[in-house]
């Protein structure tokens, strides 16, 4: 199995978490980087560093990119239109704002979606429409 089917399938195992801000459990909470760090704890072990606490707006009113530093530190980047299921889509919620959702692509072409935790939903597979396409600001690969 390659890497992206693994992380893919593990991501799936997630489907159906309650949204919990902070948590990383699968079966009782997560929000979207907890998803990201439970599907590394299952595919690598122990995650790669400690996790401060984190508001919801991810440093927004400082301006900094927290998240899309992380993602570079830990993750292999992709370049658009190289994505493969099982890669890490990081999102601005705004133009301008700083990168703060995450979610693992599923599917590629006409029927694209991705898989992320979402405040009110849970863990969900969503489409990759349009909106949320415009909204991508970077393409990782786990290691």
């Amino acid at each position: 199995m390659s890497r992206g089917a693994e992380v893919l399938a593990r991501a799936e195992g997630w489907l159906g978490t309650p949204y919990r801000h902070q948590a990383s459990c699968k079966g009782a909470g997560t929000d979207c980087l907890g998803l990201l760090r439970g599907v590394w704890r299952e595919v690598h072990g122990a995650e790669p560093t400690g996790i401060p606490a984190y508001t919801a707006d991810w440093s927004e009113p400082q301006g900094r990119e927290e998240l899309l530093d992380a993602a570079r530190q830990f993750l292999i980047p992709v370049a658009a239109g190289q994505e493969q299921p099982g890669d890490v889509l990081l999102f601005r919620m705004r133009p301008g704002a700083v990168a703060k959702h995450l979610g693992i692509l599923a599917r590629t072409g006409e029927a694209a979606a991705f898989i992320h935790a979402y405040c009110g939903h849970g863990v969900v597979l969503s489409p990759l429409s349009a909106p949320w396409r415009r909204k991508i600001a970077a393409i990782f690969r786990f290691p």
